[in-house]
C-alpha cells in the first residue's frame, strides 16, 4: 500500500502520513485508530510508543 493509498484511506494527506513515519508528527487517538483499522492491526501493534524519562 503506498502511503498516498493510506492517506486516502485515512482521510489525510499523504505529507501526514510521511510525518507520522517519520516521527515529526503524532497522530490523534481517532487517526491512530483509523490506521490500525486499515490494517487490520491494534494500535499498540502498529505505533510504536517511547516514552521520555
Amino acid at each position: 500500500m503506498t502511503q498516498n493509498d493510506l492517506a486516502n484511506k485515512v482521510g489525510v494527506t499523504r505529507q501526514t502520513i510521511v510525518a507520522i513515519e517519520k516521527a515529526k508528527y503524532y497522530p490523534t487517538l481517532e487517526l491512530a485508530f483509523l490506521i490500525a483499522r486499515v490494517f487490520n492491526k491494534k494500535v499498540s501493534e502498529v505505533f510504536e510508543v517511547k516514552f521520555n524519562d
